[in-house]
């Protein structure tokens, strides 16, 4: 793959997903991070546009580029409406999955809702449309516009490059990948832009999406080792404000609006560095123990509550 080319890494996080994309001008969508794996859970979240699975990238588990993927098959003739990029950049991994799922679903069959896309996606996938995947990645990792939204996101680190990114190849490095799990045109697809093509998983329609995803899912992660637990499962719904307020439903209005400001704060928190504000804390500590006289005793009492926690260890 390319350079990265000033896309930095983010976390996988429902608030900071959601915030995404409203900042690229999408509306009335959400992220919701999914604790458990079964369809209940999914089907209980309402309008379900997809999902994005986070998982650790292992050479054992994950093909590309080969006749056949471990699960499903490549569909090497997909419908012209599907919106599929191949992932030329390491860092944009989790925006690329997630524009799999909203670019899919800005004309869905009803009775789904469609994606309100804004003017900037909207344009860009005009502007793709017809695009090979290749050139579809090309343009993604070249959009300033999406990148700057992307980048706003990095958690800030006055000690890395957010730009840099452990290589695949790199030992003892762990390597995690978003792909998406969308149903277009009645196909439930895994959209990876690491693999050739779209995998297909058989006819699924979006009321069927559920169940058929949770299966999809299972045979995924049981192919990894039984101790491995290093997953994460976001589904891409529609905000559940705006039913609220058509029905009058003021408890999960006032829950939703609660939690939409709690990811705000969180997201606020992302952007700053706290290192300055607390080396200053540590050296006002350390300057009062050193005034009172006390500072002796109090390296000697943590190192003492340190030995103790080690010994609780063994």
């Amino acid at each position: 793959m390319a350079d990265a080319g000033g896309w930095s890494t983010i976390e996988s996080d429902e608030g900071l997903f959601t915030s995404l994309i409203e900042t690229l001008g999408v509306k009335d969508t959400q992220f919701e991070e999914l604790i458990s794996l079964d369809a209940d859970t999914i089907r209980s979240l309402g309008s379900v546009y997809g999902v994005i699975f986070l998982f650790k990238w292992t050479r054992e588990t994950t093909t590309a580029h080969t006749s056949a993927p471990l699960d499903g098959t490549y569909d090497q003739t997909a419908p012209d409406n599907l919106f599929f990029a191949a992932q030329t950049i390491q860092n944009a991994c989790g925006t690329q999955a997630i524009l799999s799922v909203i670019l899919n679903h800005d004309n869905p069959p009803a009775p789904t809702p469609p994606i309100p896309l804004g003017d900037e996606l909207r344009s860009f996938k005009d502007f793709t449309t017809g695009f090979p995947p290749e050139l579809r990645g090309e343009a993604l990792s070249n959009s300033e516009a999406i990148r700057s939204a992307h980048n706003s996101f990095a958690r800030a680190s006055p000690f890395s490059d957010e730009t840099a990114r452990p290589q695949d190849d790199e030992k003892g490095a762990d390597v995690y990948h978003f792909i998406a799990y969308t149903p277009v045109n009645g196909t439930l697809y895994e959209l990876d832009g690491l693999q050739p093509y779209p995998i297909s998983h058989g006819e699924c329609g979006m009321g069927e999406f559920p169940e058929k995803v949770i299966e999809v899912l299972q045979r995924r992660i049981a192919r990894y080792p039984p101790e491995e637990t290093h997953f994460n499962l976001m589904a891409v719904v529609r905000d559940p404000r705006g039913r609220a307020r058509e029905i009058g439903d003021a408890e999960t209005l006032e829950r939703e609006e609660r939690k939409r400001a709690a990811w705000q704060w969180e997201n606020t928190l992302r952007r700053h560095n706290f290192v300055g504000f607390i080396g200053e804390v540590m050296k006002g500590v350390v300057g009062s123990k050193e005034k009172d006289g006390g500072y002796e005793e109090w390296v000697e009492g943590a190192k003492r509550e340190t030995r103790k926690k080690l010994e609780m260890r063994r």
